[in-house]
């Protein structure tokens, strides 16, 4: 870039240079500067490593002659709970906390009843931690998730009926 293109531009690159090096060196995934009526944001992309749970296949029922043995699916079928009307979905990438420190209860265990607004657990997200609520009253029917697992957004977190 010429001397003069330079001069003419309102962005001095090398604030942004500087600003980028802040990013690295903190682990910050964005950072936004203003300076009267010029703003600048400057941030990256994070890649979430890969999570890998093994799961336990189910050891297959035993038939007995004469009768036919069903297995109970999850609710919506082909694991899909979605549809279910009591599901409340992540709404955010992060790590679930079920209790609000590692000394204390769970928020709520299965079974327990809530109101609206209670928080049911935590997710935390760029050393934030967002609650998550109850959407209305009723009892807690099942926890999709466990203490400090990462969930994706949409992630069905509990059940409420």
């Amino acid at each position: 870039m010429s001397s003069e293109t330079r001069s003419r531009s309102p962005i001095d690159p090398e604030i942004v240079r500087q600003l980028a090096d802040i990013l690295r060196e903190t682990d910050l995934s964005e950072i936004e500067v203003e300076r009267g009526d010029l703003r600048l944001r400057i941030a990256r992309q994070l890649q979430a490593a890969p999570v890998v749970q093994a799961v336990a296949a189910p050891a297959p029922a035993a038939a007995t002659p004469g009768y036919a043995v069903e297995t109970p699916g999850p609710v919506g079928g082909a694991g899909d709970l979605s549809a279910h009307p009591g599901v409340v979905n992540s709404p955010m990438v992060g790590t679930a906390y079920l209790k609000p420190n590692p000394e204390s209860d769970n928020f709520v265990k299965i079974g327990e009843t809530v109101k609206k607004g209670d928080t049911i657990l935590l997710i935390e997200a760029m050393k934030t931690f967002n609650p998550i609520i109850a959407e209305k009253s009723g009892k807690i029917s099942e926890i999709l998730v466990e203490e400090g697992q990462p969930v994706e957004f949409g992630e069905p977190l509990f059940i409420l009926i």
